[in-house]
């Protein structure tokens, strides 16, 4: 007997499976404070959340109430329950109740659908004995609160909350904990025109029995019955459903059940009011046939999403409404500039005040050109970033160098930008690469947090301030090892994060009548738009010491539309997110330190020479290195300093020695238009010649180097005429040309001239009045 006991409580003990449940569960999205941001339905086609951590006291008191009063003091079995249910169906010759505790209840919804029979009665009550023995009675609780059905496809409290109730269930009222409570009883009485009527008396007399058992008052149990039973199933909450899908992918790879409800970083609240905005420029927008837009928002301490928009929910499904903008490869356009930029002041190349070339370019068979096609000559560094000029960020990326930009980018975290270096090309610099909108958005945040920390280190740098955003609660970085602090930027230093942002404050766009127009925010903001090739992809990104939003605006298929631009589209989206945020008129604190004040030449920005003009600019100490000015020289004049002169035709004590600011020719040529200030190098007086290849008043502009010029024909055949031009530091001057030493003819005031030269290598020869000299070679290539 002993070994027949033995053996029937080894039966018992192991009795009970290891996981009562094993069901598919939703894939749940949570935001920071626990409100549902999305749901996917369960691999079965039922809506069952994953188990919650804790189970509403509304719906727990109703729930023992209904079910089992004496849940909490029977061991699983209630025999006076049993012994009720038992006089109950002699009394009714038909089985109306089985006496089931909740404990009971648990065990049979885990065995699935088993006929009812008193065998099955015995094994429930034996296994409710041995289930009480390994959970507490919360945990039994929260087992049955998981997996009661609420009707149709709707399993477990927290579903049958978010479906009927649209609510979390901690936020159930009264009457509406009291319909779950007795719902899984008779699960469909949910259905309309299913007897609807008895659902709502039965959960009427449970509040009843609440009231006479002092749980509620008379106040509370008349709102609570006056309260309606709701119509139909409510759609789950889609505030996220890009983010969502992006869960599930990930879910999906890990083969992962135990995380299957995340809890996100993102705040449900401004969510849904960036999504509103999106809504709201998606209506005018589509108008153009402009159809997709995404948003992200991000706080730069932390690095974490607050919120994601990946696609502007009226799209439609013709237009790629599923897509996700946010993690989508994109031409970049200019969004880019701003970090060259950086990296530049960082290494002491430039700062803000230096001169860029801005002139008609060949760089390596490569022909950049201004987005509004044309040429200031030479800017500052500063303005070639707020007015977003490509022809000058093309010089910056050439005299900087491609490999080291192209690394840079790879540090700063851009992992679509994926090919070598000279795939790309200089074309980097202006959309000839892809990145998609987080990565780039999360860049700019690094740099502001980078900045922020300056001080807060001492002065060092954190490497982790350079990490990937983040939307997962429970991944939320933690605070700097001040151990792992390195003297020198492992990615931006401070003092060119501070100029840049300082010089993205400020954005110039053309106008329509030939000027600039400057946009600016009512709020300060540092924000740099981008326009892709073809009118593809329009960028804008704003960062604040609190904040980073990046928006894109574009068709999701890559249609180009006129007006895609991305101060037109993307700037407005961007700056009502914004306003959208909590205002604060902090900005970053610059940082000194790093920074001295330092002379340089007022009108090239470069370390100055003895000859030049001084201003003092804040500037990083590594500017101490950069290349001294290159345009000034001191020039030899007469006593009217009217004419250059030199010791050969006039007497050494009569000569004037100036400091005088010259550009090269081509650059002379458009700089003088937009400058009126700039005096051109005095010419040389008759008698004198000039002694130095610096003072060529002559250069051409195309073309500029020797190079081959593809000609199409015409419809008769005929090779197509080509513009040769040049520049003249005296535009009235008389210039001669010559191709192959056969005279041409002459121009002047403007010179231009459409010639035909036949196929072949040709040499083209230039001579002004003075006698002055230019040649350059070039070769025709017929274009069929």
């Amino acid at each position: 007997m002993l070994a027949i006991a033995g053996v029937l409580f080894m039966v018992y003990l192991f009795s009970l499976p290891r996981q009562l449940f094993d069901n598919p569960t939703c894939m749940v999205l949570e935001d920071k404070d626990g409100n549902l941001l999305g749901a996917r339905i369960a691999g079965d086609g039922q809506y069952r959340f994953p188990p919650g951590d804790s189970i509403p006291m509304k719906f727990e008191q109703s729930l023992i109430e209904f079910e089992d009063r004496r849940f909490y003091r029977h061991p699983g079995v209630d025999p006076r329950g049993l012994a009720r249910a038992v006089v109950q169906n002699i009394k009714n010759k038909r089985i109306v109740s089985g006496g089931s505790t909740l404990s009971m209840q648990v065990i049979r919804m885990s065995r699935g659908k088993k006929r009812r029979s008193v065998l099955q009665k015995l094994i429930e009550i034996t296994l409710a004995t041995r289930l009480e023995l390994r959970y507490s009675k919360k945990e039994i609780l929260g087992l049955y609160t998981a997996n009661a059905p609420f009707g149709g496809n709707v399993v477990g409290l927290e579903a049958a909350s978010w479906r009927y109730f649209g609510k979390r269930p901690d936020l159930l009222s009264w009457g509406e904990a009291a319909m779950l409570a007795v719902l899984p009883n008779s699960p469909g009485l949910i259905h309309p025109g299913r007897q609807r009527q008895a659902l709502f008396e039965k959960r009427n007399r449970l509040l009843t029995r609440l009231k006479e058992k002092g749980t509620i008052d008379e106040v509370t149990w008349e709102l609570a019955c006056s309260e309606p039973l709701p119509q139909k199933p409510l759609r789950l909450p889609q505030l996220a459903p890009h983010l969502l899908d992006k869960s599930f992918a990930s879910f999906d790879r890990q083969n992962s059940k135990k995380k299957s409800r995340i809890r996100t970083t993102i705040d449900a609240s401004l969510q849904s009011r960036v999504t509103s905005i999106i809504d709201h420029h998606h209506k005018s927008l589509s108008a153009n046939q402009i159809h997709n837009l995404a948003a992200v928002v991000m706080d730069v301490e932390t690095g974490n999403i607050l919120a994601y928009v990946g696609n502007a929910p009226e799209a439609g499904e013709d237009h790629g409404v599923a897509v996700d903008i946010v993690t989508a490869r994109r031409s970049t356009g200019s969004i880019l500039k701003p970090f060259l930029y950086t990296m530049m002041i960082q290494e002491g190349e430039i700062i803000p005040q230096s001169l860029i070339q801005d002139v008609p370019t060949l760089l390596s068979g490569y022909r950049p050109e201004n987005f509004h096609e044309k040429y200031d000559g030479a800017v500052t560094a500063k303005k070639a970033i707020s007015r977003s000029l490509n022809v000058p960020l093309v010089h910056m990326l050439h005299d900087y160098g491609l490999e080291k930009f192209h690394h840079g980018l790879k540090e700063m975290g851009l992992s679509t930008i994926d090919k070598q270096p000279g795939h790309y090309g200089l074309t980097l610099i202006l959309g000839g690469a892809e990145v998609n909108l987080l990565e780039v958005t999360n860049a700019y945040a690094c740099m502001a947090r980078t900045l922020n920390h300056f001080y807060d280190f001492s002065g060092e740098y954190n490497p982790m301030d350079f990490r990937p955003a983040n939307y997962i609660l429970e991944d939320e970085s933690s605070p700097a090892d001040n151990s792992k602090l390195h003297r020198e930027a492992h990615v931006v230093s401070a003092a060119a994060a501070w100029l840049a942002f300082d010089a993205m404050q400020e954005v110039e766009r053309p106008d329509s009548e030939g000027g600039w127009e400057n946009f600016r925010s009512r709020r300060r903001i540092a924000w740099k738009t981008g326009t892709s090739f073809g009118f593809r992809d329009a960028w804008a990104i704003g960062v604040t010491p609190k904040y980073a939003v990046g928006v894109w605006t574009g068709n999701a298929d890559g249609e180009g539309r006129p007006g895609l631009i991305g101060v037109l589209t993307s700037g407005p989206v961007l700056f009502d997110i914004f306003n959208a945020l909590p205002n604060s008129t902090e900005w970053f604190e610059q940082p000194y330190d790093e920074m001295r004040e330092m002379a340089v030449c007022r009108e090239s920005g470069y370390l100055p020479l003895p000859i030049c003009p001084l201003d003092t600019v804040w500037a990083p100490v590594t500017f101490i290195n950069a290349d001294p000015c290159p345009y000034h020289k001191t020039v030899h004049l007469d006593q009217a300093e009217k004419w250059q002169v030199n010791a050969s035709c006039e007497a050494p004590d009569q000569i004037v020695h100036k400091s005088w600011f010259v550009l090269p020719p081509l650059s002379e040529y458009y700089y003088k238009s937009k400058n009126p200030t700039y005096a051109p190098l005095p010419p040389f007086r008759e008698d004198c010649q000039a002694t130095s290849e610096d003072t060529k008043p002559m250069q051409l502009i195309y073309p500029k180097r020797p190079t081959r010029i593809f000609v199409p024909t015409n419809l008769d055949g005929q090779l197509s005429r080509t513009v040769f031009s040049v520049a003249h530091r005296d535009p009235g001057v008389t210039i001669h040309w010559h191709i192959d030493d056969e005279y041409i003819g002459w121009t002047k005031d403007f010179h231009s001239k459409e010639l035909n030269p036949p196929e072949g290598d040709h040499l083209l020869t230039l001579v002004d009045e003075t006698g002055n000299r230019l040649v350059q070679k070039f070769v025709i290539i017929k274009k069929n």
